[in-house]
């Protein structure tokens, strides 16, 4: 593939994952009010989109990777510790509407999460990583 076109599709579908982070934040915050509808829709929505986002973003992220020559470039290895904690922002409010809509409430649901600051924040850096390509 193209390298133009692989990297279009990284940049598409880390678009679409991250958008799906914000979405699962609202998920979790409606399941919080009692919203179950929202939650379940959220839900469905982070399997069948959200999910495969992130699997392209990091099949597409590591085909851009190899095409430049970038593994043993320190910056790269800055972004995909970024990149890990931010799958793993996933992974915690998937859990989280699972078990919401499973009817679990616990204090792990209701403990305060600062999901979409979290996002927004290792978004921007992993972004500038990306960019400038510091070190």
């Amino acid at each position: 593939m193209d390298y133009v076109w692989l990297k279009a599709l990284h940049v598409a579908s880390v678009l679409i994952f991250t958008g799906g982070l914000f979405v699962q934040s609202f998920g979790v915050a409606a399941g919080k009010r009692g919203q179950a509808a929202t939650v379940d829709l959220v839900s469905r929505w982070d399997k069948s989109v959200t999910m495969p986002g992130m699997l392209v973003a990091w099949l597409s992220g590591a085909a851009v990777a190899m095409s430049g020559g970038w593994f043993s470039n320190p910056w790269l290895w800055a972004k995909l510790a970024l990149v890990v904690a931010l799958s793993g922002v996933h992974g915690v409010q998937a859990g989280r509407l699972l078990r919401l809509r499973h009817g679990e409430v616990s204090d792990d649901v209701e403990r305060p999460f600062r999901a979409p600051v979290t996002v927004a924040v290792l978004l921007a850096v992993i972004a500038v990583l990306a960019v400038t390509k510091p070190f």
